[in-house]
C-alpha cells in the first residue's frame, strides 16, 4: 500500500500532530476541518451557517489537493456542539451533496477544538 500525507496551504495548517489528509491506495482520509479561514487563521463563527460553509469550503480545498471533490466523498463524520445546529449544518451540507450523497454520521458532542460548533471529516475514493 501506497501512503501519501496530502497537504495544503488553501485549508487551516493542522494544530497536532496529524496531518490534513493522507491517501492510501485510492483512498482518501481527511482529518476533521473547523472554521478556520486559513488566510486569516481567524474563526468564522458569526452564524452557524457562515461556519458551516467554511468547513466545507476547508473540507473541498484538502479534496482539491487530492485531485478529488465531493463526488469522490463516500462517508462523512459530522460532530456538533448541540443538536440544535443540526438543521442549519444539514443545509448548508446538502448543497454539497445534492445526488447520491454519502454515508454519514452527524453526532452532536461536549466539546470540539477552540470551542467550535461543528467539525467536519471526510473519506474519499478516487
Amino acid at each position: 500500500m501506497s501512503k501519501k500525507i496530502i497537504s495544503t496551504s488553501n485549508a487551516p495548517a493542522a494544530i497536532g500532530p496529524y496531518s490534513q489528509a493522507v491517501l492510501a491506495g485510492d483512498t482518501l482520509y481527511c482529518s476533521g476541518q473547523i472554521a478556520l479561514n486559513p488566510a486569516t487563521g481567524e474563526l468564522v463563527m458569526d452564524s452557524i451557517t457562515s461556519e458551516t460553509e467554511q468547513v466545507m469550503t476547508n473540507v473541498a480545498a484538502v479534496l482539491m489537493a487530492a485531485d478529488m471533490d465531493f463526488t469522490n466523498v463516500v462517508k462523512c463524520s459530522i460532530f456538533m456542539s448541540s443538536m440544535e445546529h443540526y438543521a442549519a449544518i444539514n443545509t448548508v451540507y446538502a448543497k454539497y451533496f445534492s445526488s447520491d450523497p454519502p454515508a454519514r454520521e452527524a453526532v452532536a458532542v461536549k466539546t470540539l477544538p477552540k470551542e467550535v460548533n461543528v467539525e467536519i471529516s471526510v473519506v474519499a475514493v478516487k
